[in-house]
């Protein structure tokens, strides 16, 4: 029997500031992968970044979740840059 190692890929993405960066960790966590169990995905921010790791067994699987993020992520930049920043409580 083969042993699969597992793909491995991080992301870490820079914001204006680290309210910037935890909106969009907010607006990016809900959505679970489809296929829970093959590929997993953590979000965190450190100051004003978010970083991202994603662990699959397939490459496929592991490209189609990183472009999905990806397509995600640029929505909600041009969501804040059309919406300006954020207004303080």
């Amino acid at each position: 029997m083969e042993v699969q190692r597992a793909l491995e890929f991080t992301l870490s993405v820079p914001f204006p500031s680290p309210l910037n960066a935890r909106i969009a960790h907010g607006a990016l966590s809900p959505d679970p992968e489809p296929r829970k169990g093959e590929v997993s995905k953590e979000l965190t921010v450190v100051e004003n970044l978010l970083h991202v790791r994603w662990r699959a067994a397939e490459a496929r699987l592991l490209r189609v979740s990183i472009s999905s993020f990806l397509d995600h992520l640029g929505l909600v930049v041009e969501t804040m840059e059309q919406f300006g920043p954020p207004v303080p409580r």
